[in-house]
C-alpha cells in the first residue's frame, strides 16, 4: 500500500477549556490538493501548526510521509514547505539573499535563485530589498521560499488572500504544478472559487470538527440543488425563471423555457461550496 503523505487520526488540541481541534481524522495522498475550509477560529491554523511540528497534538496521532510528526520532526521539516499568511521574510535582505539564506538552512549551497524567482515573476526584482516589495510580491516570495527544498508536502495558509488577480493566478498555477510533480498540497483559503478550482477534495471544519469531506463535485451533488436559470425580455422588462433539474417534469419545463418569447439566456446553476458550508453549519466562511 502506498504511504499517505498525511495521516491524521482523532487529533485534539485544547487552549485551556476551549477545544480548538476536536477529534479530526483525514488523509492526503501524494499529488493531491486538499482544501481545508472554515471560518476564522474553526481550527485551521491549529491543525497546520500540529502537522508542521509547531504544536504537539494533545490526543490522537499525526503522521507525515509515514513518520510520527513529533518523533521525527527534524526529518519531516526537511521535506515539507510552509507558507503562512503572516510574512516572516528578512526585509533588509534582497529576494535573492532571502532564498540563498533559506537554502543554506536545508544544506543547499548552490541554489538557483534565478529560476526560483522567475517562476514567481520576481526575477527582474531579485536585487531589490524586500522592504520595497508590495504585499503581492512578498507573498510570491514566500511561496518561492516554501519551494526551496522541493518539498514532498506543501502547506499553504491563505496563499492568495488580498492579492491582485495577476499574483493570485501565478500562485494558483504553481500549486497545480507542484501537485502534478507529486507533492501533496494542504491548502487553507476563504476563496471558495479558488478551493473549487484547485482542490481534489475539500474538508469543511467548524468549531474544531470536520463536518464534511469529499470532492467538490460530490458535495455539490449530495447537498446542493441543480437548476437552470432562464432570462427573457417581455414588455420591456427582463424576467427570470428557475427550473429545477431534480423534478419529474424537468423535461417539459425545459422545453417551455427554450421557446420562451424574447429569450435572452439560459444556463445551468449549481450550489457553491459556500452555499453547502452554510447549509451544513449554519454559518458563513468569513
Amino acid at each position: 500500500m502506498d504511504t499517505k503523505a498525511i495521516e491524521v487520526q482523532n487529533v485534539r488540541y485544547f487552549y485551556g477549556k476551549t477545544r480548538a481541534v476536536d477529534g479530526i481524522s483525514f488523509e492526503v495522498s501524494p499529488g493531491e490538493v486538499m482544501g481545508f475550509l472554515g471560518p476564522n477560529g474553526a481550527g485551521k491554523s491549529t491543525t497546520i501548526k500540529m502537522l508542521t511540528g509547531m504544536l504537539q497534538p494533545q490526543e490522537g496521532s499525526a503522521w507525515l510521509l509515514g513518520m510520527d510528526v513529533m518523533k521525527h520532526r527534524k526529518e519531516i521539516q526537511g521535506r515539507i514547505g510552509v507558507c503562512f499568511e503572516e510574512k516572516n521574510l528578512y526585509l533588509n535582505m534582497t529576494a535573492k539573499e532571502n532564498l540563498q539564506f533559506f537554502a543554506r538552512l536545508f544544506g543547499i549551497r548552490h541554489y538557483d535563485t534565478g529560476t526560483a524567482l522567475r517562476r514567481v515573476g520576481l526575477d527582474d526584482r531579485h536585487n531589490d530589498r524586500v522592504k520595497r516589495y508590495s504585499k503581492g510580491m512578498r507573498q510570491r516570495l514566500m511561496v518561492a521560499r516554501a519551494l526551496v527544498n522541493t518539498p514532498d508536502i506543501l502547506f499553504l495558509d491563505e496563499p492568495t488572500d488580498g492579492l491582485d488577480p495577476v499574483s493570485s493566478r501565478a500562485i494558483r498555477s504553481i500549486i497545480q504544478e507542484e501537485a502534478q510533480r507529486g507533492a501533496a498540497v494542504f491548502l487553507t483559503t476563504h476563496d471558495m472559487n479558488e478551493a473549487d478550482q484547485l482542490s481534489d477534495r475539500v474538508a469543511f471544519i467548524n468549531e474544531g470538527k470536520i463536518v464534511a469531506i469529499d470532492t467538490p463535485e460530490n458535495l455539490k451533488l449530495q447537498h446542493g440543488t441543480r437548476t437552470v436559470k432562464v432570462r427573457a425580455r417581455q414588455n420591456d422588462k427582463v424576467i427570470e425563471k428557475v427550473v429545477s433539474l431534480d423534478t419529474g417534469d424537468t423535461g417539459d419545463q425545459l422545453k417551455q423555457a427554450v421557446v420562451t418569447p424574447g429569450l435572452l439566456t439560459i444556463h445551468t446553476e449549481e450550489a457553491t461550496l459556500e452555499d453547502i458550508f452554510v447549509k451544513l453549519t449554519g454559518r458563513g466562511l468569513v
